[in-house]
Order: C-alpha cells, then sequence, then structure tokens
C-alpha cells in the first residue's frame, strides 16, 4: 500500500540553485518543463523531470498543474503587520509619515484582540500573494507579538517577528523603556524562538527611537541568545541620516550605531540602505549581514534608488532579499515588488533579469535570512513551502504569455520571458496556489 503522507505534484517546475548574480544564469536556474515534486511529511522528498521519476511513484496521489509554473514559496524580507490597514497613506516622507500615520495606527495595537484580528488578515494576505515566509515588525505592546505568533503557528508557518523597541522620539502610548524592553523582549524569545516554524527577531524600530541604553540591550539579547536575529532600518531617507548624526555624534555614520551596540552580524537583516556609504557596504559584507530591499516603498516614500549593483559587487558582496515593507510600501505581493525592483535598477542604468529576481525572492531571501538549509528552493530534505503561477491569470497576461497550445515553455530563454512578463504584470491573480509543507493553504 501507497504511504499516505507522500504525494506529488506535477508541473512546469524553476528554481535557483545558485546566485545568478555571480555566475551565469544556466549554472544557477533549474527548469523542468514537466517536473514531479513529491513531499514527505511536509518535506521535499525527490525532485526532477517526470519521465524519469513516474515509475518510482507509480502509487502515489499527484496533483497536476497543466501550463502552471511551481516556484518556490516567495521570501518577504521586511514587512510591517500593524501598518496593514493604513497601506496607501497620502503624501509624506518617511518621518512625518511616521509621526502623522504609523504611530497613530499602531496604537491600536495594545487591544490583544485587534492585533489577532489583523494578523489573521495579514497573513492570510500574504499567502494570497504567495509568500510563505517573512521577516515581520510587530507593534512595541508585547501581546501585537504574541497574537501574531498565534495566528502563524496556526497556520504552521515558518515566519521570523519581533517586538518593536522604541524608547524616545515617539509618541508616550507607543514608547517602551530600555529596560522593560530588554524584559518583554527575552520572555517572547523563551516562548516563541524555534516554537514549530517560528523564530524571533530582536526589533529596535531604527536608531532614532532608541536610546543607546536600549540599543545595548539589544545587543545584550544577541550576546544571550545567538541564534535569534536583528532586524531593523537603516539609512532609508536622507532626513533621517542627518538625524542619527545628530543624535549619535560619536559616530562613525549610520551603521556605526549599531556596530557599537553589537548589532551588526551575520543573522543582522537592515531594511532599505538607500543612502548607505561605500564603507557601510563594506562593512556589511564583512559582517555577512543583509539588506532587505524595499523598492515599492522607497520610491512611495521618495526615499531614493537602492544600489543593488553594489550590494551585489564582487569588492562588496551583500546578502538581500526582497522586501515589500507594508505599509510604506504599497503591495503585498511579491512580483508587484520585483517589477518595481526591475524599474529602480532602470533608474540606476542598470539591469534586473526575471532569474534574478526569481533569486532574490526565493533563494536570495532564504540566504538573507540563513534559512537556506530549509527554503528556497526544491532540494532533497526542505520544507515545501511553494508557489502555483497562473502566467495567464489576467486577460492581458495571457495574450502577452500564450505559447501554442499553452504548452510549457521549452528551455530557459522560453521561461525567462514568460517570468519576467509574469513579474511585471502580475499580482495576487497570478497566484494560483500556495503550499504549506506541501498542504494546501490558498487557492486551489
Amino acid at each position: 500500500m501507497a504511504d499516505p503522507s507522500v504525494r506529488g505534484v506535477r508541473a512546469s517546475f524553476l528554481d535557483a540553485i545558485a546566485d545568478p548574480f555571480f555566475a551565469p544564469e544556466k549554472d544557477c536556474i533549474r527548469y523542468f518543463a514537466d517536473g514531479l515534486l513529491v513531499v514527505e511529511n511536509g518535506k521535499v522528498k525527490d525532485f526532477g523531470n517526470y519521465a524519469d521519476l513516474q515509475t518510482k511513484y507509480v502509487d502515489i496521489p499527484i496533483t497536476e498543474y497543466c501550463d502552471r509554473i511551481i516556484v518556490s514559496g516567495f521570501i518577504d524580507t521586511h514587512i510591517h503587520f500593524p501598518q496593514t490597514e493604513m497601506i496607501a497613506a497620502y503624501g509624506e516622507q518617511l518621518l512625518s509619515w511616521l509621526s502623522n500615520y504609523t504611530f497613530p495606527t499602531e496604537g491600536k495595537f495594545a487591544d490583544y484582540h485587534y492585533a489577532k484580528e489583523i494578523a489573521a488578515l495579514f497573513l492570510d494576505q500574504l499567502l494570497r500573494n504567495g509568500t510563505t515566509t517573512a521577516l515581520v515588525f510587530t507593534a512595541v505592546f508585547p501581546q501585537s507579538t504574541e497574537a501574531f505568533f498565534e495566528e502563524a503557528q496556526r497556520r504552521n508557518l515558518r515566519m521570523i517577528a519581533g517586538k518593536v523597541m522604541m524608547d524616545r522620539h515617539a509618541p508616550e502610548f507607543l514608547t517602551d523603556t530600555a529596560e522593560t524592553s530588554y524584559r518583554e523582549t527575552k520572555q517572547l524569545i523563551e516562548k516563541w524562538h524555534k516554537c514549530d516554524r517560528l523564530l524571533y527577531a530582536v526589533t529596535p524600530r531604527f536608531a532614532i527611537t532608541s536610546t543607546p541604553e536600549q540599543l545595548s540591550n539589544a545587543g545584550k539579547l544577541l550576546a544571550e541568545f545567538p541564534d535569534v536575529y536583528l532586524h531593523t532600518h537603516l539609512s532609508e531617507n536622507v532626513q533621517e541620516v542627518a538625524t542619527v548624526a545628530e543624535l549619535f555624534p560619536e559616530s562613525n555614520g549610520y551603521l556605526d550605531v549599531y556596530d557599537r551596540a553589537g548589532l551588526v552580524g551575520e543573522r543582522s537583516i537592515f531594511a532599505h540602505g538607500v543612502q548607505l556609504s561605500d564603507r557601510e557596504f563594506a562593512r556589511l559584507s564583512q559582517a555577512k549581514a543583509a539588506i532587505a530591499f524595499c523598492p515599492t516603498s522607497n520610491l512611495f516614500l521618495g526615499s531614493g534608488l537602492f544600489k543593488l549593483e553594489q550590494a551585489k559587487s564582487v569588492a562588496t558582496p551583500v546578502k538581500v532579499g526582497l522586501g515589500t515593507d507594508v505599509g510604506a510600501g504599497t503591495s503585498f505581493s511579491m512580483l508587484q515588488t520585483a517589477s518595481a525592483a526591475y524599474q529602480v535598477a532602470q533608474l540606476r542604468s542598470q539591469k534586473l533579469s526575471a532569474f534574478q529576481a526569481l533569486f532574490l525572492a526565493t533563494l536570495g531571501g532564504a540566504q538573507a535570512l540563513c534559512l537556506d538549509d530549509k527554503l528556497g528552493n526544491f532540494e532533497i530534505g526542505k520544507e515545501a513551502d511553494f508557489v502555483v503561477l497562473n502566467p495567464y491569470g489576467t486577460p492581458i497576461m495571457e495574450l502577452r504569455n500564450r505559447l501554442p497550445h499553452r504548452e510549457a515553455a521549452k528551455n530557459l530563454a522560453e521561461i525567462s520571458d514568460q517570468l519576467f512578463a509574469t513579474m511585471i504584470m502580475g499580482d495576487d491573480r497570478a497566484i494560483e496556489a500556495t503550499y504549506i509543507m506541501g498542504e494546501l493553504a490558498h487557492g486551489a
């Protein structure tokens, strides 16, 4: 009798197996026009051409997605769940946007039940858009983090989150203290880090809203729990960088503020990095830290154009993932985020290929989060989180992407063209289904 824990999915499959910024794309991208993914107990058991594997798995149930493309689950390396309801807030740049929109909204998350309601909506929206893992800001209130983790645990998601640490330059109703933020964060780490598929990130909002004492306590937590993450903002906006220089006159730049507190390491993820200096790129590279590239947010708030080509240079290679940064970001869709990343590259007279964008949204994000042993592609043994893309999800996409008789793309050139058009024009309508640990979590 067939093992009920083993099942298969048949479709076209596309994944990244290496970084196409540093090697020929043909050596970094794997494509099976007619492939079979075999899942056992939520993990990849086998993967390859259907013709090569079909006789080995004649007895297992197989779900078929004709004329669809399956990719590894999208990984969002920077997003704020309490900002879900204030997406598309008009007319401000970063610091005034925080004061006028963000802080009043986040105040609502002192209410555990409200936080739980928004967390449920937020996570369902991620799944609707094919995002299976995210690095998430909650709010300053520990109950907001509890609510988020409870909803993520209920969906069996691989999520990383942390309570915001913020003890100055914010409304009194939204601040903690250096001591309470340390104590509450420690309690949350002890309860939630490595609980099922959940992981914790120590989360000072950014240098402006943390005293040196609070940043020092964040460093103390990283020393006490060396396998948790550090998640914060860095060099997003010109005015922000100038304000940090005023608040920390002894520092040698914005990144150095975090470095002095012991916050720059291999498990540190810094959102934005639009205004980074050459020296700071070099330090991030040396520390093996990561940047979350958030193009829709950087464009919406007028922050600037991220130097992706410098982060992906041989001289100062830095781990980079894509971040939607909702609510400054304008879409939960990683397809739309990749489309904006392409446009940012164009504005800098650079190019971002479809395969490079796929890498950033999958394996690159996994590497940024030090999760590439678990996520990012279909290597045997990895967790089976994946997305079924429909390249015909709208009438104009069907016109643009059609091949004779809707047959699968035959080679890397054809699938690259189809993926690029899907990335540029796609959104949640291009997500046919989302699977978590081999189980259908959204779609059909």
